[in-house]
């Protein structure tokens, strides 16, 4: 073997960075394999090197039979397994001695020279092939040990070659990466030599060498475009806190600021927005909304449904669900096409998202309010003294429960339990513009007559006499008064009742005295009117 070798080991040692020794080594098993393969080898050899001229020898190992013995014994213990099935150990036919065990008792073993005379032709055409091996997997050594630790860092490469399974990125010389179809964002075409950047997302090590995957779909992208883009948050003053990405159509991101007077979202988005926009021409046009973090979850999906406006918040901690009310016109964009804008939103802030109008709400608690109303259908009419409904169920064919006190309302015709609720409606009378002043009654209640006899004035009872021409007009006050309710005496409703009552029979009197006129009398039948519908409506 020439000199030549020796060089170009040493030129492969300073330009692949690949050992010489390591090369010397390789060279002496490969010629030692060659050895043994010619006709008449010895049994046992090893092939000896020499680092400066590159010449080599042969020599036979004189392995006494004792230690031949010995080692062998050893190997049987080693190498033999035991057969599963049959529980007997396997033993094996031929047994090697390796080189190393041999090496561990070479003071014990003499050695003699058995170098052939052609074996230098053999020699060279080993030493080519061994090389040349060897500095592949130096290579691939090498490569995996720079990138195998790089995986989720950022990366830019120049597409070499394209087809429908995988685009093959150039790193640099000799080293490639493969980006799968998987791994490719929808409508992106990669031309041959252009420039992309994209995330290691995995190294294996493989016989034909290591495989280095990148993505262009991981959120991880954006992650890392920012930290390129923005100084602030390369240097940790703002952090993307997380990332939601539909790949070539939209993306959203979360930051939040660990600096006084730093703006995050002002910060990503750069003077003009120049620093977004540079982000947003690398991903082919995506659309990115920057989100300000907040510890609050009702604040956070608010702000997360961007760029619609949100009304009211709902938040469910124990399920992690949030209901979202937005205005009626603001739905649509709420919800994004084919629910894109929630899906990204959900995605951000770990929630479940409800979307819902204002008028859907609003329908919602009505029609529970209308279900409420119907489960209390069937339920006891008595109104109790506090003025709550009883909560028995009402018998069959009966508006009231088997209670007696409320058995017996459905004589009275009243739902209230207690007389004296019956009269707590406010009764707001209103004057129906008469000439005759209302006057004020002492706290008594108005004197009802039977349906019999006549109703009179207090005037005319205390002078004994009713005058038999007025039985018309003191009719139509009678009505009035019975109509009026009974208001309690502990309340403030009862002077206004009976002002009421006095001011008809006042009128009455001198309707008496004077025939009433036709607009005296419309005006009456107003005041009755609005009295009444008053008091229907403090019912109701």
């Amino acid at each position: 073997m020439s000199q030549e070798i020796v060089d170009a080991i040493k030129l492969l040692e300073r330009e692949k960075g690949i050992d010489a020794e390591t090369l010397m080594t390789a060279l002496e098993d490969a010629m030692l394999s060659a050895y043994k393969k010619s006709p008449g080898s010895a049994k046992y050899a090893r092939v000896e090197l020499d680092r400066e001229s590159a010449d080599f020898r042969v020599y036979e190992l004189l392995v006494p039979e004792d230690l031949e013995d010995e080692l062998l014994d050893e190997v049987y213990e080693q190498e033999s397994t035991i057969d599963p099935e049959t529980g007997e150990r396997r033993v094996i036919e031929e047994p090697d001695i390796s080189p190393e065990k041999l090496a561990e008792h070479r003071d014990k073993i003499p050695e003699r020279d058995v170098t052939p005379e052609n074996f230098g032709r053999i020699a060279a055409q080993t030493a080519k092939q061994v090389i040349y091996q060897r500095i592949r997997e130096a290579e691939r050594t090498m490569m995996y040990d720079e990138y195998h630790d790089r995986v989720g860092e950022l990366i830019t490469g120049i597409v070499q070659q394209t087809d429908h399974r995988y685009t093959l990125v150039q790193l640099r010389e000799r080293v490639e990466a493969l980006l799968p179809k998987s791994e490719q964002v929808p409508r992106e075409r990669y031309e041959h030599g252009a420039r992309i950047k994209a995330v290691i997302t995995d190294v294996s090590a493989e016989s034909k060498g290591p495989s280095i995957v990148v993505s262009r779909r991981n959120p991880e992208l954006i992650r890392k475009l920012f930290e390129l883009e923005v100084p602030e948050v390369a240097d940790g003053l703002v952090e993307i806190q997380n990332v939601a990405r539909e790949p070539g159509f939209r993306s959203k991101i979360a930051v939040v600021s660990h600096a006084d007077g730093v703006d995050p979202v002002g910060a990503c988005v750069g003077p003009r927005g120049s620093r977004v926009r540079m982000v947003v021409s690398e991903l082919r046009g995506e659309k990115i909304d920057i989100i300000p973090y907040n510890d609050e979850p009702a604040r956070f999906v608010a702000k997360a449904l961007a760029p619609a406006r949100v009304r009211e918040v709902l938040v469910d901690d124990e399920n992690q669900q949030a209901t979202v009310i937005v205005p009626d016109d603001q739905l649509s964009l709420a919800i994004g096409r084919e629910g894109q804008n929630a899906r990204l939103a959900a995605r951000l802030t770990g929630w479940r998202i409800d979307i819902r109008s204002e008028s859907d709400f609003a329908d919602e608690d009505a029609g529970e309010i209308e279900g409420e109303e119907e489960e209390s259908a069937g339920r006891c009419h008595a109104i109790l003294s506090n003025g709550r409904l009883c909560p028995n169920a009402a018998l069959s064919g009966s508006r009231f429960c088997g209670l007696p006190a409320h058995q017996e309302l459905a004589n009275t015709g009243s739902d209230y339990v207690d007389p004296s609720m019956a009269g707590q409606e406010d009764i707001a009378s209103e004057d129906a513009g008469s000439e005759a002043p209302a006057m004020e009654a002492p706290a008594e209640e108005a004197p009802v007559a039977d349906d019999d006899t006549d109703v009179v004035s207090p005037d005319e009872e205390a002078a004994g006499a009713v005058s038999d021409e007025n039985v018309i007009e003191q009719e139509a006050i009678q009505e009035a008064v019975e109509n009026a309710p009974v208001a309690d005496e502990d309340t403030d409703q009862l002077a206004d009742a009976e002002a009421q009552a006095e001011s008809a029979v006042a009128v009455a009197d001198e309707g008496a005295a004077f025939p009433a006129t036709e607009a005296e009398e419309t005006e009456l039948e107003a005041a009755e009117d609005a009295a009444g519908d008053e008091f229907s409506g403090e019912d109701e």
